[in-house]
């Protein structure tokens, strides 16, 4: 689950922090319990990222549909 902090995350933001997690993982030298931090907030910023690029997609398609109704409506004049 997402806390409210996550959820005020703009994309860039929980994008940039998401980078960062993988850069530390990728390194490497951090204890289990470190790595394992890491990935569960990095799941969580990829939830969040998720969210977003999803909500975007429902912006664009909506948008595209209504162009789409607006070029049959005047079409059919």
């Amino acid at each position: 689950m997402t806390s409210k902090v996550d959820e005020a995350l703009g994309y860039e933001q929980a994008r940039d922090e998401l980078i960062d997690v993988v850069r530390r993982l990728e390194a490497g030298g951090t204890t289990l319990e470190e790595s394992l931090a890491l990935w569960e907030r990095g799941e969580e910023l990829a939830k969040v990222c998720r969210r977003w690029l999803d909500g975007a997609r429902a912006r664009l398609d909506a948008a595209l549909a209504e162009g789409e109704t607006a070029e049959e409506e005047a079409g059919s004049e």
